[in-house]
């Protein structure tokens, strides 16, 4: 585990280096711009191993535009993706969270579901085509056109 600037501190790490990469970045109440793009993820893609797993937490509220948008830029890099996520939050009933794993292996997807599905606040896992579909033809996300995460509403914490 390193302390450091999710991008900058990949930048230093050898190729090849990690079987996971975990990213759980916020600065406040936001994933910061810099850290949604395509071009971020390319430094992810160097520094996992084959076979390696990324992670990352998105919030996101209705209309899940930036979600949709993490999806298509993660499809963009990485050939195996799943999503989980609260039913209500992917119906776009609420502002929450989604964690999107993706990896260039095939992920365990029947063991993703069924651990979501079992949660004390169960979640369900989207892969696919159905995951596809529900990116609907949003496209990757570039360093030229990144924004932060969108702020969650107030309500969030009360």
């Amino acid at each position: 585990m390193r302390a450091a600037d999710a991008r900058a501190g990949l930048a230093k790490v050898p190729d090849g280096w990690a079987d996971l990469v975990v990213a759980d970045v916020f600065s406040g109440t936001r994933t910061p711009a810099h850290l949604t793009s395509a071009e971020f993820l390319d430094e992810v893609r160097r520094a996992l191993a084959p076979g390696g797993v990324f992670a990352a937490n998105h919030a996101d509220g209705p209309p899940l535009a930036h979600l949709r948008g993490q999806i298509a830029t993660a499809a963009a890099r990485f050939p195996e993706l799943a999503l989980i996520a609260d039913p209500a939050v992917l119906r776009g009933k609420r502002f929450g969270n989604a964690v999107l794993v993706a990896s260039d292996r095939p992920l365990p997807v029947a063991e993703l579901t069924r651990r979501a599905a079992s949660d004390p606040h169960p979640a369900r896992v989207e892969h696919g085509r159905a995951l596809t579909d529900f990116a609907g033809g949003a496209v990757p996300v570039t360093d030229a056109v990144a924004v932060a995460s969108p702020a969650p509403p107030a309500s969030v914490f009360q």
